[in-house]
């Protein structure tokens, strides 16, 4: 995982509140937002909440796609930072 594109996507969430995937591949290259959700919410400690929204393809099927909301860092006794 570049640590750059993991920076990229908790600035991108500080300053717009939220991602998806079509973003994080156009906007920075990165392919594997949900590996670097996972990184911010369990290694460094961020609260980011996943919501399923439901859209159509560019060939006209239904879909449904993860967008990631910030909520700041959580910090040691329980209660969140917001940043």
């Amino acid at each position: 995982m570049d640590s750059t594109q993991i920076a990229f996507v908790l600035q991108h969430l500080k300053d717009n509140g939220s991602i998806t995937s079509n973003e994080a591949i156009e906007l920075y290259g990165a392919t594997r937002l949900s590996a670097i959700i996972f990184i911010l919410r369990h290694d460094r400690h961020y609260n980011i909440e996943t919501v399923m929204l439901e859209g159509t393809t560019r060939y006209g099927r239904k879909t449904k796609y993860g967008k990631y909301i910030y909520h700041g860092k959580e910090v040691s006794d329980g209660q969140e930072e917001v940043q």
